[in-house]
């Protein structure tokens, strides 16, 4: 494996097979057990992507990204009720900063037209901490800009909802996750400007940032500017919101290589 988690076919290798953390196994059985018994027949399968299901999470510093995969659409009581859920676990466990749910149902997950968005998702990017194990069912995927596009390529919409929301919180506490979960998103987002020609794929916020670093030189300032706020926000919400939305004008007006 390369130092990028690609393999010598070119075939991305993203999430360890080793034990989670042990700051954060405590939450996890709370998340499946609670998980399980609250909803046992909507929920297919549950998994863990990002820094705690890579090991390299910091107990009270990273977030915990889970994706959802349900038996079938979830119905509004369905959803509302896993919402609920999700607050409980967040406000029982600070040893993370936010619990974050993806979620999908299995039909949408494997369906041929979800290929290159839930198919490379769940193969590549996620670990499977209880149910059935979707991502088993894909081969494995080579880099390429049109799985960047189909994770991504609803940049543009996703981080204005991001900036209107940050214009209109006016809880300090929120502001400052709005703006790192808006950052973090752009900094992912910029792999769809990558190059037809490049093998790697960018894994962690830095790498992404040195990626789009290297082919646009002249957005460098900005793209290791919203690598600073995703990781500590600290710029006043006017800034944050105008600067967002300009670099998302920028990227939407690029034609890439």
């Amino acid at each position: 494996m390369t130092q990028n988690g690609i393999d010598a076919n070119g075939f991305i290798l993203e999430v360890p097979d080793a034990p989670v953390q042990s700051d954060f196994q405590e939450l996890l059985r709370d998340l499946c057990s609670t998980l399980v018994a609250e909803a046992p027949l909507l929920l297919d399968s549950i998994y863990l992507y990002g820094s705690v299901a890579r090991g390299e999470a910091v107990p009270r510093v990273s977030d915990l990204d889970v994706t959802l995969v349900l038996s079938h659409e979830g119905s509004s009581p369905d959803l509302e009720n896993i919402e609920a859920l999700r607050k409980a676990l967040a406000a029982r466990h600070p040893e993370v900063v936010k619990i974050d749910f993806d979620i999908g149902h299995r039909a949408e997950v494997l369906a041929a037209d979800n290929l290159f968005s839930w198919g490379y998702w769940l193969k590549h990017h996620c670990r499977c901490i209880w149910g059935n194990d979707l991502g088993q069912r894909f081969a494995p995927f080579r880099p390429s800009r049109a799985i960047a596009v189909a994770v991504n390529g609803d940049f543009e919409a996703v981080l204005n909802r991001y900036a209107e929301r940050i214009e209109q919180t006016i809880d300090i506490n929120e502001q400052s996750l709005w703006q790192r979960e808006a950052a973090r998103k752009l900094i992912r987002a910029t792999n769809i400007l990558r190059y037809d020609q490049d093998r790697n794929w960018p894994r962690t916020l830095d790498e992404h940032a040195e990626q789009f670093a290297r082919h646009y030189p002249s957005m460098k300032t900005q793209i290791e500017s919203f690598l600073v706020l995703a990781k500590t926000p600290t710029t006043s919400v006017k800034e944050f919101s105008t600067q967002l939305r300009n670099f998302v004008q920028w990227m939407a007006g690029v034609r890439v290589h």
